[in-house]
């Protein structure tokens, strides 16, 4: 476990999260972060939450009209 420390960033609060868990969510600056609430309080994550739903709505459109994509490619 990491500990950070909440401080004043202009007229914000914010953390600053050391270069370990950077390195670990694979992100750098300029990357979005999400915070997502769950039992036992908030995650930080890189990851979109419903991104994977997104991606299992769109591959269920492709398959469907699979054949118009097809025509439209050419």
């Amino acid at each position: 476990m990491l500990k950070v420390k909440v401080t004043s960033i202009g007229n914000s609060m914010g953390i600053l999260l050391p270069k370990e868990a950077l390195n670990k969510l694979k992100v750098g600056k300029g990357d979005m972060l999400y915070l997502v609430e769950n039992a036992e309080g908030f995650t930080i994550t890189p990851y979109q939450q419903d991104f994977e739903l997104q991606m299992e709505a769109a591959e269920k459109v492709l398959k469907k009209y699979r054949n118009a994509f097809h025509e439209l490619a050419k």
